[in-house]
Parts: C-alpha cells; structure tokens; sequence
C-alpha cells in the first residue's frame, strides 16, 4: 500500500512539476506588481461572466472592427550616458574622446560606422572645493576648481537586433555601462496605416453580408461613424516583477534559521493582447515590436418611415337659380359662386 500511495503521491508532483514548467514564473509572483491581461484560465469568474452573459436584441446596428500590426522595427537607437571627471578641462575631454574613439573602431568591425553614432554634450561643470587661508587672526575660505566633470550621452544607430549584443559589449570593454534607453523606428507607417484600412473594410463587408443574410437591410439605416488609430512601442509595455520564492535553502541544510533571500527583480515584454481584435497582422512575434492598431465603430439607425399626406376632397356644389317673371314666365340660370 506505501509503495501504491508513494507512486500515486510522485505522479501527482511530476504532472504538477510539468505544469509549472510549462507555465513558467509569471503566475509566482508578486500580484501587486503585475497587472494581469490575455488568456485567461476557465475558472476565472470574470471570463465565465463574459461567456454567460446576456445579449439584449436592438434595432441599432453596430458594426464594431479592430485591426491590429505588429511592424519590426526599421532601425534601432541605443543611448548610452558617460561621466568623465578629470583634473583640467582638456584632460577630461580628452579622456571621453579616447573611449569613444575605442567604441567607434569597435563597432566599425560590425558594419556600425562613425556616421551611425553622434554624441550629446549633457554637461560640462568644474567641481570646487574649500580651500582654507589661515592668517594671524582670521581664516578665508575660498572656493577653488579641482576638476571638471563632463556627461555626455552616445546615440548609436544600428539594423539587426543580432548587433546590440556587441554593442553592449563594445562599450562594457571602454567602461561605458549605463544604457539609458533604445528607441523603435519604423520607416513606412504611412503604407502599414493604408494596409489596416484595406483590411478593415473587407472585414466590414463581411459583417455587412451577414447582417443583410439575416434580414436586415443596411441600406434602409442611417450610419454614423467614428475610427480612432495609435501606435505604441516596446518601451510602453514592459513590466516588472519579484520571484515568489524567498527560502534560503543553503539554511536548512545547515539546520539554521530560515534566511529570507532578497526577491530579485525582473522585467518583461508584454504586448497588446490578441482577445479583442477581429484582424490581427503578422500575429506572431519573437522580438520586441512596435504595434499599430485602428478601429472603426459604425452605428445603423433605422430611418423614419415617411409620412404620406393625406388625400383632401373637395366637393364642388354648383347652383341652379329659377327666376319667375311677373308674366309667369319661368327662367332657368346658373350662377358662378366662389366657396
């Protein structure tokens, strides 16, 4: 019976172990420091109430399309920050220039040439610092230059995301180690904007038959309409999050206190969700990309019936006159009346 209990007990660890695995760390984690979104498990209330939920039938249409891209990038900027402090002015930027020269010839053996890297001067300061006069009676203090220091930061343009990896490289090796940000730039949003609008109107076609299949004629409805459209890159959509586990088990092999371990933490790329769109272009990505959406909501209206006037009769009465003479004489006449 142990040996059946202690199998059953391993083959429920292992599916649960595999499960995790598969999951990875993003659901141990610390729930305030992550906002959920996407796919979401079936027990979850809110997902089964959007299932469940009622429709309430209308006589308004709404034709409600959303279109969604994700672009690669066209080039990519880096930005690194240098400090140099030195004694002279001259010697403070004679060091920056040597070790962005060395990052120059390096980069250079990668196809990253002088005319893909510029250079924005932050600051240029002295640094002071108190020097004391000691005289007969008195003390002066005075404050004096002991250096400069000089901050700088270095654009570096480049293609592939492949070449980052030797950036960073390059600069480590002539101490430049703080990178500030890397910018997104794509060359053609004009023609991807074009090419949503393309396939939103096929998708409203689409809708449009389907409607019509089902009896409702949208060339009998007044339309109002409204589209919005954005674009939003990597930088917009990284979070951060702490490692659930914080036992140290180094102190339990030592038959010591537990020793809570520092949560590390860690940052991730988490796009637009897929849930809401109709149309989704090149939906699936490896790197970091930029996202360009547009949305088209229109709304039918039936039109009013027109009213028919109504038909007035008009009944004409026209009158006979009889006129008796003093002889006895009897006349007949019609007289022309206005009524």
């Amino acid at each position: 019976m142990r040996t059946v209990l202690m199998t059953i007990i391993f083959a429920i660890t292992s599916s649960y172990g595999t499960f995790a695995q598969h999951k990875g760390n993003y659901e141990h984690i610390s729930r305030q420091n992550v906002l959920h979104s996407g796919n979401a498990n079936l027990y979850n209330p809110t997902v089964q109430q959007q299932i469940n939920q009622t429709l309430n039938p209308s006589n308004t249409v709404f034709i409600d399309v959303k279109a969604l891209q994700n672009v690669e990038a066209t080039t990519y900027t880096a930005i690194f920050n240098i400090s140099q402090i030195g004694h002279t002015a001259d010697s403070t930027n004679l060091l920056v220039s040597q070790r962005i020269d060395k990052v120059k010839a390096r980069l250079k053996t990668i196809g990253i040439m002088a005319e893909d890297i510029a250079i924005d001067v932050i600051s240029f300061v002295p640094n002071y610092e108190i020097e004391v006069q000691k005289k007969l009676f008195s003390k002066t203090y005075t404050e004096v230059p002991n250096g400069f220091e000089l901050q700088q930061n270095l654009h570096i343009q480049f293609t592939k995301t492949n070449q980052f990896e030797m950036i960073l490289t390059a600069c480590a090796q002539s101490e430049i180690y703080n990178l500030v940000k890397v910018d997104y730039f794509i060359d053609n949003i004009a023609e991807v904007y074009k090419n949503l609008q393309t396939k939103l109107l096929n998708v409203i076609e689409d809708k449009k038959a389907y409607y019509k299949l089902l009896g409702f004629d949208l060339e009998l409805y007044n339309v109002a309409v409204a589209d919005d459209q954005y674009c939003y890159f990597p930088k917009d959509f990284y979070q951060s999050y702490q490692a659930f586990n914080s036992i140290s088990f180094e102190a339990i092999n030592k038959k010591k206190g537990v020793t809570s371990a520092k949560k590390q933490t860690s940052y991730y790329y988490q796009p637009l969700s897929y849930e809401n769109y109709d149309l989704v272009i090149n939906p699936s990505i490896l790197e970091p990309v930029v996202q360009i959406g547009m949305n088209i909501r229109l709304q039918y209206t039936p039109k009013p019936k027109e009213s028919k006037p109504e038909s007035i009769t008009k009944t004409e009465i026209k009158h006979k006159y009889y006129v008796v003479s003093p002889n006895g004489t009897l006349d007949i006449k019609q007289l022309e009346t206005d009524h």
